[in-house]
């Protein structure tokens, strides 16, 4: 008798002889049935309590599983009677078989994860069963036909051509360009921050909550889904603008969500942000998740699928080359630099940070060591040019500087003498003259024209805009006053506004030798203009200026190259001058000039407004002027123009209806901007409403009010330079900074203004903070697509670069030996996509 029961019960338990997979969806079935009736569910329960112990000595392979499986089988034993927490319960076990299913050698099936109404299938309250979203497991090899990294983009499988337009649109057309496509982050699931932690919610984010609240809103407005999630610490709002989320969803689910956290009107929150139900398909794939930069349009999916299939064609086509150039390597770097067929798959899919960092070190040494090579290249090439050497008489030279109305600054007279030692050789200065806002660059490019002009050589100054180069002429004028009327240069003025008859007049003098100095705008560079003996060129906010421009103005020297010396009053970190400047010697102005009074700089937030423009109204009060910064809008320019005329019209109607307000943006035709600038200089107008178009060298002596609307969206350089159109009178100046509510890295950088107004410390905290991409990507001209430096690079990888580019140009200075073949072919497709078209013609 004793040998017959355990014979019956093994032929009654259900799933007797049924493999593992069919176990598992039997049970998958009677759970789903014990939630959708829990008042009548024991039954279920008890089938489901049977066939997890027949599962477990099958598939419970390793500690982990066997652990999942026996708390799956207590969570069974032990459910509530109430109905909600009964069935919340069920789910919480269904979930959780879900997430070990890959894990136990079954396969899964189509059945999604998640609220067991949604995931298991069934319809409620009207609601279709949702399609389930996946994402492409990072190892999965798909039959992919093997292809060359410059084939089409459409070459890869669900690429057509109205994804590759907007495809397009991220730069992406070759199967090249989706290898080196970096994600912008990686989700890593397991490293989740606490909601209710206010110092780890910055940037970009994971948290883990239960939904708590879920709406849905058709109007007014986009139409959107917003829940709030709450982890045991705080709760978050979470907002998609995608309404068809509400039918993945429902309060009572825990999920992942992973973003980048903004400030609201009801604290932090994340949009649109990346999101995984807990226990979902996603999380059991074991590596980071990618997320890409994207358009409108375009899936993380579709981006996803795209990499993970232009990885599995191209594997085999990917032309190394950087192995030839072993011999110029510095010390042990190329050891520490990944395989590039390595490099590109743990650019995307990564098991380990560590993956991910040292293939963006190799693909980043990639970029800067072609960066190098151009730069060094250009600079051997200009040093090899015959230039005119200028005779410089250091006694004369202190003879101009005694005249000067003040005491040079220890910063100025190193930069000058630097600019000397170049000006008296004969091959041609090539120098990046940096220098803070009011440090007195403009006096040291004055002591070169004086030792141009005293070598019976003519200097040519160019400035972006008329505004400037009128500034230039009258400063300039201003600092050769002391002079001896018999020795004082003759200084000329040529802009667009200049009339016919006054240009020939003017070119007649230029060629005749007769002006000494030119000061304009891109007017110089027009072929009526013709110089005597060009000696000197000096070019203002040099970024400004593309490679073929400034070429233009130094080919009227005739035959020998003239010195350039360039200007910057942009702050540049030390770390990014030889990525910016590789091709030039640079000189620092670290020193301000003595007994200017500090900026007072505040910062408001939005119910103190009223303050900010008191103050305002008191400077105003005193005889002085002020400038009110529009936000930032990133749209477009027309948008920012449009809000910058309605802020003008709102101050002038709502809040200083008594005093004259201005305005200027970037869209107004040149002839408005400079009249309305030159109304503003002779103060007929009090304040001046403007976008970012006031950002660079304008200077009103009488304006001692900035204003920032919006400012935590702009970077730290740009607020300093804002900053600096201020204060440059005499009288006491101020910087007020407004902004409603902040993220964390946007209150920072208002403090950090508040801090300092050292334009280069608060340069390097801006690099920190928001990375190399401001500096880069919208300050230059003449430099190839450097995005992979956008986000920071290892300063020594830099160094690297440039010990590699002199090593192999000094032994090999036309890059024509046959182991530089791949590096020259990488070097002529990297240079092409400069901004000039030109690479570095």
């Amino acid at each position: 008798m004793a040998t017959r029961r355990p014979q019956t019960t093994e032929r009654l338990t259900p799933g007797a002889g049924l493999p593992p997979a069919a176990l598992f969806e039997r049970l998958i079935d009677a759970l789903r049935r014990a939630w959708l009736t829990p008042d009548a569910s024991d039954r279920d329960i008890r089938l489901a309590d049977q066939l997890l112990h027949r599962l477990v000595p099958r598939v419970a392979a390793t500690h982990e599983v066997a652990s999942a499986l026996d708390d799956a089988i207590q969570r069974l034993g032990r459910l509530s009677q109430l109905r909600a927490e009964r069935r919340r319960e069920i789910e919480r076990v269904a979930t959780s078989l879900k997430a070990i299913q890959p894990h136990i050698g079954l396969a899964a099936g189509g059945t999604p994860v998640g609220k067991l109404n949604a995931a298991l299938g069934e319809k409620r309250a009207g609601r279709p069963a949702p399609t389930p979203v996946t994402l492409p497991a990072p190892r999965r090899q798909p039959a992919v036909t093997p292809l060359s990294p410059q084939a089409s983009i459409t070459s890869l499988p669900r690429i057509g051509s109205k994804v590759a337009e907007k495809l397009h649109k991220l730069r992406i057309d070759t199967v090249g360009d989706a290898l080196r496509f970096a994600p912008r982050r990686h989700i890593d699931y397991s490293n989740v921050v606490a909601i209710g932690e206010p110092l780890g919610l910055r940037g970009d984010v994971t948290v883990r909550g239960e939904i708590i609240e879920l709406r849905e809103h058709h109007g007014p407005g986009v139409p959107r889904v917003t829940v709030r999630i709450f982890d045991g610490t705080g709760s978050m709002r979470i907002t998609w603008f995608n309404t068809f989320i509400a039918r993945q969803i429902s309060e009572g689910d825990e999920i992942y969500a992973s973003g980048t956290i903004e400030g609201g009107y009801g604290g932090l929150q994340l949009t649109s942000p990346e999101w995984e139900r807990v226990g979902g398909p996603a999380l059991s794939t074991g590596g980071l998740i990618p997320v890409y930069p994207s358009t409108q349009g375009l899936a993380q999916k579709t981006l996803r699928a795209m990499t993970r299939n232009a990885l599995d064609a191209a594997t085999t086509k990917v032309e190394d080359w950087l192995p030839p150039l072993r011999p110029y390597l510095p010390g042990t770097l190329a050891d520490r630099l990944p395989p590039l067929t390595e490099a590109y798959e743990h650019l995307h899919y990564p098991t380990s940070l560590e993956q991910f960092q040292a293939a963006r070190a190799r693909l980043t040494f990639e970029d800067l060591l072609l960066l190098q090579v151009g730069l060094v290249k250009r600079k051997r090439e200009r040093k090899a040019e015959r230039g005119r050497a200028i005779a410089i008489d250091h006694d004369d030279l202190e003879t101009y500087l005694a005249t000067l109305p003040f005491a040079l600054t220890g910063a100025q007279r190193r930069s000058i003498a630097e600019l000397a030692a170049d000006l008296g050789q004969p091959r041609p200065m090539t120098r990046l003259l940096q220098g803070d806002v009011g440090s007195g660059k403009t006096v040291v490019a004055a002591a070169c024209a004086w030792l141009a002009k005293r070598g019976g050589m003519q200097t040519a100054v160019m400035a972006p805009t008329e505004i400037l180069a009128q500034q230039h002429e009258r400063n300039l004028t201003h600092l050769f006053a002391g002079v001896r009327p018999d020795d004082q240069p003759c200084i000329a003025l040529l802009t667009g506004a200049t009339k016919a008859a006054e240009r020939r007049n003017l070119a007649g003098r230029l060629a005749s030798g007769e002006v000494d100095i030119l000061v304009g705008t891109h007017a110089l560079i027009q072929r009526h203009v013709a110089f005597h003996k060009l000696g000197l060129v000096v070019i203002d906010e040099q970024h400004r200026f593309g490679v073929k421009q400034r070429d233009l103005l130094i080919e009227k020297s005739l035959g020998l190259q003239p010195h350039l010396l360039s200007m910057t009053a942009t702050p540049i970190p030390r770390t990014l001058n030889l990525v910016l400047h590789g091709d030039l010697d640079v000189s620092l102005i670290d020193e301000r000039p003595p007994g200017r009074i500090p900026i007072t700089t505040r910062r408001f937030l939005g119910p103190q407004r009223a303050e900010a423009y008191a103050v305002v109204r008191e400077e105003i009060a005193r005889g002085h002027q002020a400038f009110v910064i529009c936000p930032l809008v990133e749209a477009s320019a027309a948008i920012e123009a449009r809000a910058a005329v309605a802020e003008a019209e709102r101050l002038q109607r709502e809040v200083f209806p008594d005093l004259r307000v201005a305005v200027l943006h970037g869209r107004m035709a040149s002839r408005d901007k400079d009249a309305t600038m030159a109304a503003f200089r002779a103060r007929e107008t009090d304040i001046l409403v403007a976008t970012s178009v006031i950002e660079v060298g304008i200077d009103i002596p009488n304006a001692t009010v900035m204003l920032i609307e919006g400012a935590d969206r702009f970077g730290l350089s740009q607020l300093h330079q804002f900053r600096g159109r201020v204060g440059r009178g005499g009288a006491r100046s101020y910087c007020l900074l407004l902004a409603d509510e902040s993220t964390p890295d946007g209150e920072e950088r208002l403090q950090t203004m508040v801090a300092t107004d050292d334009g280069f410390l608060l340069a390097e905290k801006d690099l920190e903070l928001r990375g190399p991409g401001d500096f880069i990507g919208t300050r230059q001209s003449g430099l190839p697509e450097l995005g992979w430096l956008d986000h920071g690079f290892d300063t020594r990888l830099l160094d690297d670069a440039r010990q590699t580019a002199e090593a192999i140009l000094a032994h090999h200075p036309d890059l024509t030996h046959p182991d530089l073949n791949r590096l020259n072919e990488a070097y002529v497709r990297f240079w092409a996509s400069a901004q000039t078209g030109q690479g570095l013609s």
